[in-house]
């Protein structure tokens, strides 16, 4: 399956090849900076399964994570590994913005406090659930 977005003025544009590798809602600090919101909604790939066509920009925000902007709108569309693993697109940035529902929550330890989160989805203090055993 093939799903499209872009940004704000239509600068860029995208297409996703695929099923995401996950869809989670992330409240990190640095996402809500980055993102200028109180989280980064967004559908992680593998970078080959994305086209991108438009200008677009980017700025490290850690040694390994950067942000992609459009450089007309300044639309925040992705986050990179810099490493090449994967590739987040920020789920209001497709053109279909319910193709995707996230399956969990990460950086619940950095949320803000006027946030409550009631979905019933699972809920993790960091990025990965504790490993077996419980211990964090």
């Amino acid at each position: 399956m093939t799903r499209e977005g872009g940004c704000l003025c239509g600068a860029v544009r995208f297409k996703a090849e695929g099923e995401p590798l996950n869809v989670r809602v992330c409240h990190c600090r640095i996402c809500q900076k980055a993102m200028g919101s109180p989280f980064f909604a967004r559908a992680q790939f593998d970078p080959r399964a994305l086209t991108i066509e438009g200008e677009i920009a980017s700025y490290a925000t850690s040694a390994a994570i950067e942000r992609v902007f459009c450089k007309v709108c300044g639309t925040r569309l992705f986050s990179r590994r810099t490493n090449g693993t994967a590739t987040g697109v920020a789920l209001a940035t497709f053109d279909d913005r319910n193709a995707f529902a996230p399956t969990e929550h990460i950086w619940v330890s950095e949320k803000l406090h006027w946030l409550c989160i009631d979905d019933g989805l699972p809920q993790y203090q960091e990025t990965l659930p504790p490993p077996a055993g419980g211990k964090t």
